[in-house]
């Protein structure tokens, strides 16, 4: 159980957090999912687990680049 604030924030049991596989420093969406329920989804980079599977790749193509674009 957690308690929310006046601050709005809320701490979150280190148990929950090992079993969802978060950790410090994830970001995390937050979902509203109907009356009083809440979803945290960590958000990731989809490039982040391809990067370093194609050497050559990093080479001919600017990452940044394409990361950048994506953002705006």
């Amino acid at each position: 159980m957690t308690r929310l604030s006046s601050k709005n924030q809320v701490t979150l049991p280190v148990g929950a957090l090992r079993t969802a596989g978060v950790g410090v420093g994830d970001e995390l969406r937050v979902e509203a999912d109907g009356d009083g329920r809440l979803v945290l989804v960590r958000d990731r980079d989809p490039l982040d687990e391809l990067i370093g599977s194609a050497p050559e790749l990093a080479g001919a193509v600017d990452l940044q680049a394409l990361r950048d674009e994506w953002e705006r």
